[in-house]
């Protein structure tokens, strides 16, 4: 893959968005969404925006936050960002590598993650595989380097 470039046409003579372009606003939405409260605080229009009417996204079984897994379409994507929101209090992007084309991006992300229910930070290093359709997100796979960080961070299971 080569280093992500602006290529293709869209309607109307206008440039289409490379698949970093997308993620990075896909991921100044996310994090103001998180801030803001999440599902019924927050305005999910400016997420949804830049998901495709198709989008999936594959989480690591396991975690506070993944429920099945499987989360499809932009209903999927706001109710898996609802319980996002209800665990994380903030989320920020410390550093982010990424290399790609047009269509996909491999995206090395150093996030720190403020929990709602422990208050405890967790810095951690998440790697994402995504594809876009139309300058939209049309599936992600998140791998997170230290899962067990990232729940303990969340308080215990049973909570």
């Amino acid at each position: 893959m080569t280093e992500t470039q602006v290529s293709g046409e869209q309607s109307g003579g206008q440039r289409a968005a490379d698949a970093w372009t997308v993620m990075e606003r896909f991921y100044a939405a996310e994090a103001a969404y998180v801030a803001a409260g999440g599902f019924g605080k927050a305005s999910y229009e400016s997420v949804a925006a830049l998901l495709d009417p198709e989008v999936v996204l594959h989480q690591a079984p396991g975690l506070p936050f993944t429920g099945s897994g499987v989360w499809r379409g932009h209903e999927g994507m706001e109710r898996f960002l609802a319980v996002f929101s209800e665990v994380w209090e903030s989320m920020e992007f410390l550093e982010q590598e990424h290399w790609g084309d047009a269509n996909t991006v491999i995206v090395r992300n150093r996030v720190r993650f403020r929990a709602r229910a422990t208050g405890k930070d967790v810095d951690t290093l998440i790697l994402q595989l995504i594809t876009v359709r139309d300058g939209r997100m049309l599936e992600c796979r998140p791998f997170y380097w230290d899962p067990q960080g990232v729940a303990e961070a969340c308080g215990p299971a049973d909570m």
